[in-house]
């Protein structure tokens, strides 16, 4: 895809999210890699409603600004991703409401902040990762997603958003869509004892759908 076209899909898209309600006001980033090795990420205090293809930030593969507005203070968290999962090639972090709740909740498991609620959350979402609260724009934030060791393409920022890798812009945001879904029926279920999907359902999905999830030593 050409660089006009990526810059013309950041803004269709990332209207789509903000007209949806999934980002209020100027919250929320979308970036994209490009073949030369740099990408385009959304401006700094921009609303992905209203985003302008021209005014997108070109970052240089090093993440340096060459061209168009300030970039987003959230570049860590982008560039955490893209450095340790060869496969993305857009990021999308959003302010959307049933995933920050879920991301306050005392009982979340830090490898795995869902359970296996439904297919298409595990097909596009895999696992989601957890990590804790930073302030943000803290570099720190993406020292604690490197250190995740690119097992995951979803991971949620302790009371702040989810961050969604992709191995293209739309992949990326269907599943940040499908997490924020997801959340919202968990917390809906939240006390009900609801059916998860079994493991042998998971094992189902994971060979014919060739879903990777981490695997962790208990």
């Amino acid at each position: 895809m050409s660089e006009t076209k990526i810059r013309e899909e950041i803004c269709r898209l990332g209207r789509s999210l903000f007209e949806r309600g999934l980002t209020p006001g100027s919250s929320g980033n979308i970036s994209a890699k490009l073949d030369d090795g740099g990408w385009l990420v959304t401006p700094t205090n921009a609303s992905l409603g209203f985003l302008d293809p021209a005014r997108l930030s070109r970052l240089d593969a090093a993440g340096r600004l060459l061209s168009g507005d300030a970039p987003t203070k959230e570049v860590p968290l982008h560039s955490a991703l893209y450095e340790t999962r060869a496969p993305a090639r857009a990021v999308v972090h959003l302010h959307s409401t049933h995933s920050v709740a879920l991301s306050m909740l005392p009982e979340i498991d830090p490898r795995a902040a869902l359970p296996p609620m439904t297919a298409y959350y595990l097909m596009k979402c895999g696992a989601t990762a957890l990590v804790p609260y930073y302030r943000p724009g803290d570099p720190a934030v993406a020292e604690a997603i490197k250190g995740l060791a690119g097992k995951y393409s979803s991971v949620l920022l302790a009371n702040h958003g989810p961050v969604v890798s992709g191995d293209t812009l739309e992949a990326a945001v269907f599943a940040v869509e499908e997490l924020e879904e997801t959340a919202k029926l968990y917390l809906l279920l939240r006390g009900l004892n609801p059916r998860y999907l079994t493991p042998a359902q998971v094992a189902d999905l994971t060979k014919v759908f060739g879903v990777t999830l981490p695997e962790h030593d208990d």
